[in-house]
């Protein structure tokens, strides 16, 4: 069978799509919300050792239907041989290279500075180009930022989960976006997807109202330094339901305006988490880990907007192209049956017998 897809394969800058087309069997490519490296897997059909091996960290970069699904570095290149399935070629490549700097600890510090100005200092000293944070976040001020020893994978992990955003590093940029909106971190908004049904769906396993433990408040606890004594503020989130568990911040924050953006990245956190499902499609290649999914066409109370939390394309030449989706934070809808129930009709009152 033919490609059903259109796709095109550089490396190092060069197209390598037309010597690669007699021989690629399959692409995989997977996005992951968080600090997950996107992943993509090129197998090839290498039974008589055709296919070239590229060199270790030479950029790669695959367009699916005229869209960009993946830019990153060569990881490995894994060989196999088997009886039954012949002789493959994998070429491995990762959304961030896994040798760089990201990984290796920090000591520095800024006085007075905005959350921009720490991470852009720290993406420095982790060797990428640059990091593009969100505006409403870059502001956030502080007296005093340092990763203490952390990594920036590590220090900037931490922050993007105080403050209720997603840390990614592709390529050699960083990205620190405000979790949960469906915005890139330049503000624009991220493509919206579409699942019709009938239309485009092929599967779905979806439960509006499942997900993990959330809390109804969250309490951060910070210290005066003009009154020199510590104190709590606490953070009530409208999740829709009653939950009675409030989560406390083991760590103490900078002080009142950090812990207001500390508890806003809590209820965020907390709408995020409600919800749980996968839906497989036709090949979507537009779709990306935080971007939005709207669903119609199912059954009241399913219908809705989602936030997808991963990506995965897969392509091949004899079974064509789908994208399976894990989407999380149920809104527009879903997870409330509109219908109201039906009411019982009263009882008719007993007629009392005449008297004889």
């Amino acid at each position: 069978m033919a490609w059903t897809v259109d796709w095109a394969v550089t490396i190092d800058g060069r197209d390598a799509s037309s010597a690669m087309r007699p021989y690629l069997i399959s692409i995989d490519i997977s996005d992951k919300d968080g600090t997950s490296s996107d992943n993509c897997r090129l197998t090839f059909d290498d039974r008589g050792g055709q296919a070239l091996l590229p060199k270790e960290g030479a950029s790669v970069r695959v367009t699916m239907n005229g869209v960009v699904a993946f830019e990153g570095i060569v990881d490995s290149t894994p060989w196999t041989l088997t009886r039954g399935g012949g002789r493959l070629l994998e070429i491995s490549a990762k959304g961030r290279d896994p040798r760089g700097k990201t990984k290796q600890g920090q000591r520095w510090h800024l006085d007075d500075a905005t959350l921009g100005e720490a991470l852009e200092k720290g993406a420095s000293e982790a060797g990428l180009s640059g990091i593009v944070v969100a505006p409403d976040l870059a502001a956030i001020r502080r007296s005093y930022w340092s990763p203490d020893g952390a990594s920036f994978l590590g220090w900037a992990t931490r922050l993007a989960r105080d403050l209720g955003a997603t840390f990614k590093v592709r390529g050699d940029r960083g990205v620190f976006a405000a979790r949960g909106e469906g915005l890139a971190a330049t503000g624009a908004a991220m493509p919206t997807i579409r699942a019709t049904i009938p239309g485009n769906v092929i599967s779905v396993r979806l439960d509006p109202l499942k997900g993990r433990s959330r809390y109804k408040k969250a309490r951060v606890r910070s210290f005066d330094r003009d009154k020199a004594e510590f104190k709590v503020s606490d953070f009530e989130f409208d999740t829709g339901e009653d939950e009675p568990a409030s989560e406390e911040r083991r760590f103490d924050a900078a002080d009142e305006d950090d812990a207001k953006a500390i508890g806003k990245g809590r209820k965020s956190e907390a709408a995020r988490e409600s919800g749980d499902g996968t839906i497989e499609m036709l090949l979507q290649p537009e779709a990306q880990a935080e971007g939005t999914l709207v669903l119609t066409g199912a059954r009241d109370g399913i219908d809705g907007t989602f936030r997808i939390v991963s990506v995965n394309h897969k392509a091949d030449r004899a079974g064509g192209a789908l994208t399976s989706l894990e989407i999380k934070q149920p809104g527009g809808g879903a997870g409330r049956d509109s219908r109201a129930p039906k009411k019982k009709k009263a009882a008719a009152s007993p007629v009392a017998a005449p008297f004889t």
